[in-house]
């Protein structure tokens, strides 16, 4: 059964997407084709189920306002906006014979081969789902020295990628975010996906100048790739 690409657009506002999404999940039936919605958001921090309220680091009604929504996927604190692909699968694993666990390794896959086209070599971090690159040589080909350094897993990596997922059902909703071109400084706000001092990047950092549309062609056929049967 084939994917269905959604393009939203972008400056989409998160809320309405979200209830949207959970909408769309508890209304699908056996024979609903998947979905995948890609956008863009305007500024918003979202806190995951297992999200602590002191890894949002400012007070959330001070000055300079960015809201938090509160969400039922997993993780923890994250950041969204203008600047970033935001790719929503809606996916039936029933249907496709997967689990959850092989769903995140095609949705990191998809990202990795998206930045390969892009001549940025991805990796991953064992615990910690997302997407990686190493700041001082971000397109080399060398694998990450393992085991990481258990006081810094993240030394030396720049997280560019990072994702939040639901399954209702076993279908699933929420995400990947893949950061293109955006102001990072909301990023100093928070402890990203609950890791104090974990550096997020996103592809300009790295000297990669992109267009939006273009990083969100490539992600959307290679999610489409990855999690069509």
């Amino acid at each position: 059964m084939t994917m269905q690409i959604k393009w939203l657009g972008r400056q989409v506002p998160y809320a309405p997407t979200y209830e949207a999404m959970a909408a769309f999940t508890a209304a699908r039936q056996s024979d609903t084709p998947d979905e995948l919605w890609v956008c863009e958001h305007p500024p918003v921090f979202t806190q995951g189920l297992a999200g602590k309220a002191d890894h949002v680091l400012f007070n959330p009604e001070g000055p300079n306002h960015i809201p938090v929504v509160q969400t039922n996927r997993g993780g923890q604190v994250t950041y969204h906006g203008p600047g970033q692909v935001v790719a929503y699968p809606l996916v039936d694993l029933k249907r496709q014979g997967i689990y959850v666990k092989e769903y995140v390794y095609r949705i990191e896959q998809a990202i990795i081969k998206t930045l390969e086209a892009l001549g940025v070599t991805g990796h991953r971090v064992g615990g910690a789902p997302g997407i990686y690159v190493k700041l001082d040589d971000p397109c080399g080909h060398s694998a990450l020295t393992e085991p990481r350094d258990p006081r810094d897993p993240f030394k030396g990596l720049g997280k560019v990628a990072a994702l939040g997922i639901k399954v209702s059902q076993h279908c699933t909703y929420h995400g990947v975010a893949l950061n293109v071109a955006m102001d990072l400084s909301p990023y100093e706000r928070i402890n990203p996906c609950g890791y104090a001092g974990m550096r997020t990047i996103d592809l300009a950092t790295i000297g990669v100048n992109v267009a939006w549309e273009e990083v969100a062609a490539e992600l959307a056929r290679r999610l489409e790739s990855y999690l069509t049967p």
